[in-house]
């Protein structure tokens, strides 16, 4: 089954669609672009990340699961999944290099 993607925010969104007409960025676009597609056929395609993972900021808006799918370049696409009804819906939340995915989700404090 497959999972609708869905951003969490519309600033997210926005960098997503202007990254795309970044000739520096232009690589990260096509890495997300495809990343997307991939979530989309298979929305456990990513990594699971342990719950203590889960920075508490995003455990207070109810998301309770994260997953990491690798981008080229050590860069991160982090995502959470849930459950409607009838479809699964992949909550974009971020993208991250590698330095600031290890800063943020370590889980270490």
């Amino acid at each position: 089954m497959g999972a609708e993607i869905i951003f969490v925010d519309r600033k997210l969104k926005d960098e997503y669609e202007s990254i795309g007409n970044s000739s520096e960025f232009a690589w990260l676009h096509k890495a997300l672009t495809r990343a997307f597609r991939d979530i989309m056929d298979n929305p456990s395609c990513g990594i699971p990340l342990k719950k203590y993972r889960v920075p508490k900021n995003l455990k207070s808006v109810d998301i309770d699961n994260l997953w990491k799918y690798d981008l080229p370049g050590g860069w991160r696409l982090l995502y959470s999944l849930a459950k409607d009804e009838i479809r699964i819906m992949s909550l974009i939340l971020e993208w991250c290099d590698h330095h600031t995915y290890e800063k943020k989700y370590s889980g270490k404090k």
